[in-house]
């Protein structure tokens, strides 16, 4: 506790105008300057292009030790699509998609994009695959209310709200990294408050998917998808990072998406890099697969040795 003083330090008033008049306006501009500042509390310095090292650190600090924080130690990280919303959902906007087709018959783009409703609109089923996927995680730890193996997305909409969302029906706290963009967005609402980030930079944003991550569950979805599985499988072709289980659901989307044995026929991956995902199609199986991957390892999905 800090103890007051009984008289004031000569700095603790402003010269008087009654010494010299101009001095109480020169004063208050010296005070006004951005220079005057702490440089923590200056967002124009911090968003300078020689504090970009310090903005760095800050995006990765942060969530990184109210993660520590929440005990959060281990992370099922799912990804998929934003487009990918749950049936009852995605049956209104196919209806939507196809009355806005009919009224204007031979519109070529119309008619496209209710062909496009209707495909997403087979793509729903996803959605509770993702959510169950999120409820059996949450299930996993001995107090969901305290978990430490938790769900973990990019913290939008679609598939990523549906995990966040069946954590969230079994009462456990899960975690979404967002990221800041141009254009104005929402965190889904079934992420633990506490555990909602926005990152500045992606780059910190995939450190963290990675830096717990206990495996990797990828559903049907278009470039940021593939972005995060693709830099995942890199650094796990190159041992950069170490082992853990990767899970593509929806064998035949993923197949028409990546030709893998293609690229094992052309040379330009190595056969055992395509043993290093495999296939599922509903949660019950995918989390079959990660738990039955660790045992085979001799460990346990939170990471301990096995019996």
């Amino acid at each position: 506790m800090k103890t007051p003083r009984r008289a004031p330090l000569p700095w603790q008033t402003a010269k008087p105008a009654a010494d010299d008049p101009g001095a109480p306006a020169r004063v208050a501009a010296i005070m006004a300057s951005p220079s005057y500042l702490p440089g923590d509390a200056d967002p124009a310095f911090l968003q300078r292009e020689d504090t970009r090292s310090l903005r760095l650190q800050f995006d990765y600090l942060k969530p990184e030790l109210l993660l520590q924080a929440a005990g959060v130690r281990h992370a099922i990280v799912v990804f998929g699509s934003t487009r990918i919303q749950e049936p009852a959902a995605s049956a209104r906007r196919l209806e939507a998609a196809r009355a806005a087709a009919a009224a204007v018959p031979g519109d070529v783009e119309a008619a496209r994009r209710a062909a496009v409703a209707a495909r997403l609109h087979g793509y729903s089923r996803h959605y509770e695959v993702a959510r169950e996927l999120g409820r059996l995680v949450a299930g996993c730890n001995p107090d969901p209310r305290h978990a430490s193996t938790v769900v973990m997305t990019g913290g939008g909409p679609g598939i990523m709200e549906a995990a966040n969302r069946g954590a969230f029906d079994a009462g456990a706290q899960s975690v979404g990294l967002n990221i800041s963009l141009p254009h104005e967005q929402f965190p889904n609402p079934y992420i633990t408050p506490e555990l909602c980030f926005q990152f500045h930079y992606f780059a910190m944003r995939k450190l963290h998917f990675l830096q717990r991550a206990r495996a990797l569950v990828a559903f049907p979805g278009g470039f940021g998808t593939l972005d995060e599985l693709f830099e995942a499988l890199t650094l796990l072709q190159t041992r950069k990072t170490g082992m853990l289980p990767v899970v593509l659901v929806d064998e035949p989307y993923w197949r028409r998406v990546i030709d893998i044995p293609f690229l094992v026929d052309e040379g330009v991956i190595e056969p055992e890099d395509a043993e290093l995902f495999w296939f599922a199609e509903d949660a019950a199986s995918i989390w079959r697969g990660i738990v039955t991957w660790y045992r085979n390892a001799g460990n346990d999905i939170f990471g301990g040795a096995g019996a």
